[in-house]
């Protein structure tokens, strides 16, 4: 499912236009963008979480050369799903 199909189905289960349903999704992403690079953590109840995770830095390869190259350590967002939506799955 792509954004576009996102869109959709929640205008039709929430009974909103797609405008409506394309400004709440953007909302949302922007919302939980922002509490986790203030490093909040995000948790829905029974949908899953988000995280902020630290990765450290470590040797990798370049596959062209097979030079080893050292990776730069960076944060990455992790997401955790829930009871719920682990059963549906």
């Amino acid at each position: 499912m792509n954004k576009a199909q996102l869109i959709d189905a929640i205008a039709e289960k929430a009974g909103l236009t797609k405008a409506d349903s394309k400004k709440a999704l953007e909302a949302f992403v922007e919302t939980v963008g922002e509490a986790l690079k203030s490093g909040d953590k995000v948790a829905l109840i029974g949908f899953g979480s988000f995280s902020v995770s630290e990765r450290s830095a470590r040797s990798g390869r370049n596959p062209q050369t097979g030079k080893t190259i050292t990776i730069p350590a960076k944060k990455v967002v992790k997401f955790k799903a829930g009871a719920e939506l682990a059963e549906k799955c």
